[in-house]
């Protein structure tokens, strides 16, 4: 059962995992304080204050802070959109370095050679 954990826990695609889930997390570090103190301030300006933390309403002896929960929305859509554009970027650089590694195209002599020499073994079959 060890040797198998061992085998597990060894895999190419586990290891990718975790690496993934530990730069997640540092991510997700980067991102919030991005969110909170950059992007959050900068729409402040225009709508006045987006903290709706004090929205609450009771029934009996229920608290329903529906104003945090508005918050954490709030807080998710400006996050995955930041995330959707830094993706978005690193998409086209990695597409602009694709374009440049392109195979250059063949002579078109040595296309023709080719088919002479596939004609060629044709016909000793």
């Amino acid at each position: 059962m060890l040797k198998e954990f061992k085998e597990f826990i060894s895999r190419g695609n586990v290891m990718d995992l975790a690496i993934g889930v530990i730069i997640g997390g540092a991510f997700t570090a980067i991102v919030n304080s991005l969110v909170k103190y950059i992007i959050n301030p900068f729409l402040g300006l225009f709508v006045g204050a987006i903290d709706f933390s004090d929205l609450v309403f009771k029934i009996g002896n229920a608290t329903f802070r529906v104003g945090s929960f508005l918050n954490a929305v709030i807080n998710f859509l400006i996050i995955a959109f930041v995330v959707f554009l830094m993706v978005k970027s690193i998409n086209k650089v990695l597409r602009q370095d694709k374009k440049e590694e392109a195979p250059a195209p063949k002579d078109p002599q040595l296309e023709v050679l080719e088919e002479i020499r596939d004609s060629l073994k044709k016909l000793d079959k």
